[in-house]
């Protein structure tokens, strides 16, 4: 049978939450969070990766604004070795002949026979006449030593060198010393003024004007005059 009297049925009444999630459901929090993560991560990792691929410079491409600059080149030994002759690698007849002012002694030298010997180890100090001191000689002196250049010649040649190396300051120190030649005999050393001269056999006396000319086996002095070892 049917009921007639007031309608007691309960009305249906929505129960969904209208809290946030958050606060309603920690689970859906986390789950929130956790989703958050999975998304963003990517995009951070993505965007630092293009930052970096923007900012980089490959390290093989040269500068194109930087000039190569070649290092300063150092002289090799060969180039060193390969320097013009200095005088001082030439022996004695060799320097001689260079100088220009002993052509008469480089021939007298040649004709004794005594080139060899004077371009040998040495050491040797050659007081050595210019030109103009053989010119000093009495006419015809010069042309009779040459005609006959084993003699005399050698005699006077011999008398004007020194064994050893006998420099300028060495020289100094010897006033009233004698030196012994090659030759045999001496010669007397005379120092006044600053200046050297060089006291023959005969009592001359022969100026010294030039010193040190340094060649590879000794040394030559330059004389003003020639000198005679005597009879």
């Amino acid at each position: 049978m049917e009921r007639t009297g007031p309608d007691t049925t309960l009305p249906e009444r929505n129960y969904t939450m209208t809290h946030p999630p958050s606060a309603a459901h920690p689970r859906a929090r986390v789950l929130s969070r956790a989703r958050i993560r999975q998304v963003a991560l990517p995009m951070l990792l993505a965007a630092g990766l293009a930052a970096c691929s923007s900012t980089a410079t490959p390290a093989a491409t040269p500068s194109a604004a930087a000039p190569t600059t070649a290092a300063p080149s150092t002289p090799s030994a060969a180039a060193t070795s390969a320097a013009p002759t200095s005088a001082a690698a030439k022996d004695i007849v060799d320097t001689a002949v260079a100088a220009g002012d002993f052509k008469t002694l480089a021939t007298a030298v040649t004709a004794a026979g005594l080139a060899e010997t004077l371009k040998g180890p040495g050491p040797f100090t050659v007081f050595a006449p210019t030109d103009a001191a053989f010119a000093k000689l009495p006419a015809g002196t010069l042309q009779t030593l040459l005609a006959d250049p084993k003699g005399k010649l050698t005699q006077i040649l011999t008398y004007h060198v020194v064994k050893g190396k006998v420099l300028a300051a060495d020289v100094a120190g010897m006033d009233g010393k004698t030196v012994t030649t090659v030759q045999g005999g001496t010669l007397k050393v005379q120092v006044a003024g600053g200046k050297v001269s060089l006291i023959d056999a005969t009592g001359a006396t022969v100026g010294v004007v030039k010193t040190d000319i340094m060649a590879s086996n000794g040394v030559i002095h330059v004389l003003d005059g020639v000198l005679l070892p005597g009879t």
